[in-house]
């Protein structure tokens, strides 16, 4: 079997996506549509023309035999949830879709053309495939050649069909503040289930991925049908299961309060909404994705660096001869990045004040910045600054010379939250603005990272220029300004952040370096953070700190150890006041850093397997594997210690079964073990003490 193929199949009338492991099928029925017929393991197409036909129940459900369109607009008997509603010129609010065309680009890309029955409206549906990662991008683009406008209610980036199935289980992440990425599940049963975002941008709420399947799979087997949405903004994604059993899947941007026009002549292109079939359970899910998103998303950089922000340790308190001291500490630790974070800038002594004033306060750099910069280059680290672009303080300069910067309402003052108001990136001045100071900034200074921020949501949106509406607007303005920062400085990295983890998706991450997913630093409450983004995200872009024993969060204590182990398992980082930590504790620090420069090429690069998963026992397991097969690390965690030790064999994954391996515990004499043992029989792990946590380490001989 070919790597990939995409083929028409004429006679049938069928359309193929082939990937390694998995078949897509849709046609052209009688009637013109374009019909999804099947999707998951691989099937004979040639064979497969059968289930191309018509359903009939009664005249009530007519639209039944619409269950299935591959992409529909609303019109005629169609009341599912709509892939496109449009309002055209003379008021008429049916969209009648059929079938026009269609176009290969090479052999892994193609483009369906549907067109209005009556209007010169034409959609354009694409698909691109990634064969090694089974995995389908999808989006559409539609044209407006009327000779007047069409008002665009809704329009989605795809429309996904779940095969018949005994029962549904959808599963996506829930949360908040300092608890983002929490892992759910639900039957459907008939009706729909929504996730979504209308804060204007992708929330700490729910985030736009999920996953289908029987309720039946665990990470390792069982079908699982699974999307992720590439949208920073109000997004939206619907299941929506029918009284005859089907389910669709429908995602892109929300509707809400997002009607817009198309002018003639102009088009419209949604976000990608990627979507992908495994019958490795939910860990095949994730390998998929994260494979996908590491060779064709994420930009192409080093690994993480080892990394120390003196947030914690100072807030807003920044003075350089301060921030000298810790960046000292740091070099003493291995740390290869120092970030300064908020308080630099301004009138910048606490949250009231200074924001959008973007130039370096001299009270708290007497010297300037380039003398702090200077000294950490010095101690044999790179420099890195914290901004937060899209807001403002009242009490700032920039608001005092331009109020009409924000979103707000004429009649209304505007909602303060954190104290600050949130700048209309929609309109050009703002976009030049943002655009302006960075650019000045990274140009004036030796500074190879930013940590971008935004501590609030969007409120009262008011109007902006005409087209799109302010809430997409905002988004188109904010990926060109970053897509205009790396051109210009390619040897910066940024980092992703809002309030924590509430702007990740694969928008943000095809120009993000690595994402800051909590604000919630506790070693403890990150296992259950981590675990459920690394469902949907790789870990390469996951920054984790070691923060204060006890955490400020919840007065939790965790031994340095734990606080490493669980920061290990992505780019680790150090967030905590090492200028009081002890000598031991600096020594021990050390070891813990030099140790993850030596396997953090597995961590970042390699596989993710959750051998335990939190919940299910009192232990939590989590191993990766190098792509080569030659490097493994374990990291196990005790949450708490019942009856003496916690004594278990851990079963091992993505071995060689006739390889042998040496497998070392906590840097402990290692031994030599036969993979086949180490994935049937397991490895005997033994772990004591509330919050005990290990590190388990293999090369195969």
């Amino acid at each position: 079997m070919a790597a990939l193929s995409i083929a028409y199949l004429e006679r049938q009338r069928l359309f193929e996506i082939r990937t390694q492991r998995s078949s897509y099928l849709f046609g052209v029925n009688e009637k013109g549509t374009v019909q999804h017929l099947y999707w998951g393991e691989p099937v004979e197409a040639s064979e497969c023309d059968f289930l191309l036909k018509g359903r009939h129940h009664s005249s009530f459900d007519a639209d039944v035999d619409r269950e299935t369109e591959e992409f529909g607009g609303w019109g005629g008997s169609h009341y599912a949830e709509p892939g496109l509603k449009v309002e055209f010129g003379d008021g008429v609010r049916d969209l009648k879709l059929d079938y026009a065309g269609y176009e290969l680009v090479g052999d892994d890309e193609l483009k369906i053309r549907l067109a209005d029955r009556h209007y010169a409206f034409r959609v354009d549906v694409h698909y691109k495939a990634y064969a090694e990662h089974d995995i389908i991008e999808r989006f559409i683009r539609i044209r407006n050649e009327e000779a007047l406008p069409v008002r665009i209610e809704q329009v989605m980036a795809a429309v996904w069909s779940i095969q018949a199935l005994p029962e549904y289980r959808m599963t996506h992440v829930a949360g908040r503040w300092a608890g983002e990425y929490q892992l759910r599940s639900s039957i459907l049963t008939e009706g729909k289930k929504t996730i979504e975002s209308r804060r204007g941008f992708t929330g700490p709420h729910a985030n736009p991925w999920f996953a289908i399947d029987d309720g039946r799979s665990d990470e390792t087997n069982g079908r699982v049908w699974f999307g992720a949405l590439g949208w920073s903004g109000n997004w939206k994604i619907v299941a929506e299961k029918s009284t005859f059993g089907h389910v669709r899947v429908v995602g892109g941007v929300n509707d809400f309060d997002g009607a817009f026009v198309i002018a003639p002549g102009e088009t419209y292109t949604s976000p990608v909404f990627a979507g992908g079939f495994s019958s490795g359970g939910f860990g095949g899910m994730s390998r998929l994705l994260h494979g996908y998103e590491r060779g064709h998303i994420f930009p192409a950089r080093q690994p993480r660096k080892v990394l120390y922000n003196s947030w914690e340790a100072t807030e807003f308190d920044v003075q350089a001869e301060e921030q000298i001291k810790l960046a000292r500490h740091a070099a003493k630790l291995g740390v290869e990045r120092f970030v300064v974070d908020d308080g630099w800038f301004g009138a910048r002594n606490s949250d009231r004040a200074g924001l959008g004033d973007w130039q370096v306060n001299p009270r708290k750099f007497p010297n300037g910045l380039r003398a702090l910069i200077d000294e950490v280059k010095g101690l044999g680290m790179e420099f890195g600054l914290w901004v937060e672009p899209e807001s403002v303080n009242p009490d700032s300069d920039l608001y005092r010379n331009h109020p009409e910067w924000i979103y707000r309402f004429p009649t209304r003052e505007g909602t303060q939250l954190r104290n600050q108001h949130l700048l209309n990136l929609g309109l050009p001045e703002v976009k030049a603005f943002v655009l302006g100071f960075m650019t000045e900034l990274l140009s004036a200074y030796e500074i190879k990272f930013i940590k971008w921020d935004m501590n609030r949501s969007v409120t009262e949106p008011g109007t902006g220029e005409e087209g799109l509406p302010v809430w997409q607007k905002h988004v188109d303005h904010l990926y060109e300004i970053w897509a205009e920062l790396r051109i210009r400085f390619p040897d910066v990295e940024f980092e992703t952040c809002a309030g924590g983890g509430a702007r990740i998706d694969l928008g943000i991450l095809r120009y993000a370096d690595q994402a800051w997913i909590s604000d919630n630093t506790d070693a403890r409450d990150r296992l259950a953070i981590q675990e459920g983004f690394s469902y949907a995200y790789s870990p390469s872009v996951m920054m984790c700190w070691v923060t204060e024993s006890p955490n400020g969060f919840n007065g939790r204590s965790l031994p340095l150890s734990y606080r490493f182990h669980s920061s290990m398992m992505g780019g680790l980082g150090i967030g905590a006041n090492i200028g009081k930590w002890t000598d031991e504790e600096m020594e021990e620090a050390r070891g813990f850093v030099e140790l993850y420069k030596d396997i953090r090429h597995v961590v970042l690069e390699g596989d993710l397997y959750r051998l335990e998963p939190l919940g299910r026992s009192n232990l939590a397991a989590y191993q990766y594997v190098s792509r080569d097969g030659l490097e493994s690390v374990v990291f196990s965690f005790l949450q708490s210690q019942h009856f003496g030790a916690e004594e278990r064999r851990l079963r091992l994954q993505g071995l060689e079964p006739g390889a042998s391996y040496q497998v070392s515990l906590d840097g402990g004499e290692p031994i030599v073990r036969h993979g086949s043992t180490l994935m049937n029989a397991g490895y005997p792990l033994s772990l004591r003490g509330d919050y005990g946590s290990s590190m388990l380490r293999l090369k195969r001989l």
